[in-house]
């Protein structure tokens, strides 16, 4: 196509209505008769309730209603779900504790929501919330995950005994055993990765309405998937029929995972327009998404990995405790299970795998899956494995990897993924030829000499995207199928539409989704729309999220591109009395090859639309759907290599240099894809040397529960990272793309940690890498 289709570095479409405040989140929607929302929450992290007095409340200025569980309970709403079944080792299902949407008898988290409060205005709610009393009986707290385990720990849910969910493994545990006991060396660690807040941009949001009229439901929210949100509010939740509820999802600022989620403040808000009579709007602060919005990783796990004479991996064996919160949300079980211990292998030959993993209830936050999902916290065990080994070894870190490279595709490793196709020598070759790594010890010799401590750190990571099939996910305890659907429709001046079941929430669909008509058609991207989010414009699909909008939901479009292209061939040979094998499209046109007959895209949809010469039996228009089921996940893969500079006299580490060398598969937008890589480094960054959540462990009180005491990175924390890519062509989809959204967070934390490491001589650090932690761990090497 030239300077619009695939491959070219065109600007975002979208940006122009965000960067001049034009973006319509769900905050700037209002409707007639509008009310606002503020939820009474639980100060205390484990307590029974007692009872619930609104009376003042109810007095006050402007307040509509004051809504409570009993309520909800006896209007019939249902429990919040976990969508992904998992069972034990010994076959029992996983014990999943209840979670109303409004506690009626128990909180088990700071920040459990026990009311609603509607009034005029969000500050007469906030004033009325304030204002209802509610007598709590405490209860004691528990906030590790591994004291959680431990006999007499405090009990979150009767249906989980000692507040273990499941305990779960997967390879053999024989050979792995046995790899570890025939060793010639053995590597062992404890790993803790620590838990994150999500932090997107924009905090979410809900506006509830109910139609009396025609007993119609509409939900404005901040959604990565609306018509999943539609399907479990109204097969799972009993809020309303699917028939008669629209969720529509518009610009939201920011997902990262945590908008996933069908959370208790949606259901409720759509629920209590139907009981108040008016629409019901909540938009959440900041604090508040600290205390409720799921939170990331918070595992700990000992890893002991096996290696031969020949410094060849011969087994690896992982056992994980996982924090899973106070309840369990909607994808919580599968991430530390099928997304992560399936990726243990890496991009490294290892006969013998085996992970068990134990979850827990804890009070605190219910954790889900953030950006990458079980792919970081894989990684980050592997990667510091291996780091750790070649020193042990007395090899270099690159040597030892590569000799353990996977170089035969298709690899079938112990743990249930079978690897397409991938390159990986290409990838560690062109991040240390960026890096200048053999020049690093002159590097270091200089820093010495300035009375700075220099280090090197090394990442190989692989990731699954594009979870599939549906069958195989299915069989593996998803509760839904992971296909795509799209529609194109070409109007009848030629303009086109794409209506897709992905949702954009910073990824730039509408640019790049054009970039895929415009490659196709020859149309100029100006003359293409893309529609999605709304579940009442676009057919049902699954949304976005484990970087499966290009692989999976553009394969859809590619589907419909197909179907659309087909019929546009025959209408065009029908007029131009050509063959239809013989017609070509090509910059706008549909030509008779070697010819100089042709017909402009506007002209066929035209034709296709008034129907005056249409090829007999044709039906009128130019419109087509798909749906796309992948035949297995795509694997991108690359490798992160970082340098870091430690000061000895305040532990202040730098990061001097950071290189990405990613395997994308075909890349649509390389601006885009960069974008996207920078964005998970900084991420991977913050969480290995700024963010951390911290509980108090009497009380439960959340630490860190505002930028005050979690540190985000910022500008001068990150450096200037040189990104680049090599190719392998995935095979698996029809336009050979990997993924891309999460892999910089998936690779960047083990990289870092591994050059801090190096720097101060000392390998006992935990993320995140504060000044104050290196500091000590400088000490305690000396």
């Amino acid at each position: 196509m030239g300077m619009e289709g695939i491959g070219a570095r065109v600007a975002r479409k979208e940006d122009k209505r965000f960067i001049t405040g034009k973006g319509r989140y769900t905050d700037d929607m209002v409707v007639p008769g509008m009310k606002h929302a503020h939820f009474v929450r639980s100060p205390h992290a484990h307590a029974k309730i007692k009872s619930i007095d609104t009376s003042a409340a109810e007095k006050m200025p402007g307040v509509i209603s004051i809504l409570n569980g009993a309520q909800l309970t006896e209007d019939g709403i249902g429990n919040i779900i976990c969508g992904w079944m998992i069972h034990s080792k010994d076959g029992s299902p996983m014990n999943m504790g209840a979670w109303r949407p409004l506690a009626q008898d128990t909180v088990r988290y700071v920040g459990d929501a026990v009311a609603i409060v509607v009034a005029d205005s969000k500050a007469q709610a906030r004033d009325a919330a304030e204002a209802v009393v509610v007598d709590y009986e405490t209860l004691p707290v528990v906030t590790s995950a591994v004291d959680a385990l431990k006999d007499g720990a405090p009990q979150l849910h009767p249906e989980a005994k000692n507040n273990q969910i499941f305990d779960w493994e997967i390879g053999d545990a024989a050979a792995t055993d046995a790899a570890i006991a025939s060793a010639a060396h053995v590597t062992e660690m404890k790993i803790v990765n620590n838990r994150l807040v999500p932090n997107p941009m924009e905090p979410r949001a809900a506006l509830g309405v109910y139609d009396d009229s025609d007993e119609h439901y509409t939900l404005w929210t901040t959604s990565q998937n609306p018509h999943v949100a539609r399907l479990v509010l109204s097969a799972f939740y009993n809020v309303a029929p699917e028939n008669k509820l629209r969720v529509i999802a518009p610009d939201v600022g920011g997902g990262f995972g945590s908008k996933i989620y069908i959370y208790p403040e949606e259901i409720v808000c759509l629920w209590a327009s139907k009981r108040t009579g008016v629409p019901v709007k909540w938009n959440c602060d900041r604090t508040e998404a600290f205390l409720t919005d799921a939170h990331g990783r918070d595992h700990e796990s000992t890893i002991k990995m096996a290696f031969d004479a020949d410094n060849n991996i011969t087994g690896f064996k992982v056992d994980t405790i996982a924090n899973l919160g106070a309840y369990m949300s909607l994808f919580s079980s599968s991430v530390p299970t099928y997304l992560y211990a399936t990726l243990l292998s890496g991009q490294y030959a290892i006969p013998a795998i085996h992970a068990n993993v134990r979850t827990v209830y804890t009070n605190t936050v219910p954790v889900d899956a953030y950006r990458g999902a079980g792919r970081p916290e894989a990684c980050y065990l592997l990667e510091r494995v291996l780091e750790t080994a070649a020193r042990e070894l007395g090899v270099t870190p690159a040597a030892l990897r590569r000799q353990n490279f996977i170089r035969e595709f298709p690899y079938q490793t112990p743990v249930i993924m079978c690897y397409d196709a991938g390159d990986f020598d290409a990838s560690l070759d062109a991040a240390m030829t960026a890096i200048d790594y053999d020049g690093f010890p002159a590097r270091r010799a200089e820093a010495e000499s300035r009375g700075k401590k220099r280090g090197i750190g090394i990442s190989c990571y692989i990731e699954a995207c594009g979870i599939a099939p549906s069958a195989a996910v299915g069989s593996l305890g998803a509760g839904v199928g992971l296909w795509e659907s799209a529609e194109v429709r070409v109007n009848a001046v030629g303009t086109i539409e794409v209506l897709t079941g992905s949702h954009s929430h910073g990824q730039g669909h509408e640019t790049t989704f054009s970039q895929l008509v415009a490659e196709r058609f020859g149309v100029g991207m100006d003359s293409v729309s893309i529609v999605h989010g709304d579940t009442d414009k676009v057919q049902m699909g699954m949304g976005t999220y484990g970087s499966r909008s290009g692989a999976v939901g553009m394969s859809a479009i590619v589907k419909a591109l197909d179907k659309v292209e087909t019929k546009a061939k025959k209408i065009a040979a029908h007029l131009m009395e050509a063959d239809e094998s013989d017609i070509v499209i090509e910059n706008g046109e549909l030509k008779v090859a070697g010819t100089d007959k042709s017909v402009p895209w506007f002209q066929m949809a035209l034709a296709a639309y008034t129907a005056h010469n249409l090829p007999e039996g044709m039906e009128p228009g130019l419109k087509e759907g798909a749906f796309y089921d992948p035949s297995n996940f795509t694997f991108p893969a690359g490798t992160y290599i970082c340098e870091v500079e430690v000061d000895p006299d305040t532990g202040k580490t730098t990061v001097v240099d950071f290189v990405a060398a990613d395997d994308f598969g075909k890349i649509i937008n390389p601006m885009i894809v960069e974008g996207q890589v920078h964005g998970g480094v900084a991420q991977g960054i913050g969480q290995a040397l700024l963010e951390g959540t911290h509980y108090d462990a009497e009380t439960g009180q959340l630490l860190t529960a505002s930028y005050m005491d979690y540190t985000m990175p910022r500008a001068d924390d990150l450096p200037s990272f040189k990104v680049s890519t090599t190719e392998t062509v995935c095979p698996s989809n029809p336009l050979g793309i990997k993924g891309c959204g999460e892999a910089g967070a998936i690779g960047s934390p083990p990289a870092l940690i591994n050059a801090i490491t190096d720097a101060i001589g000392n390998n006992d650090l935990t993320m995140p890498a504060t000044p104050e932690r290196v500091w000590a761990a400088l000490r305690s090497a000396q």
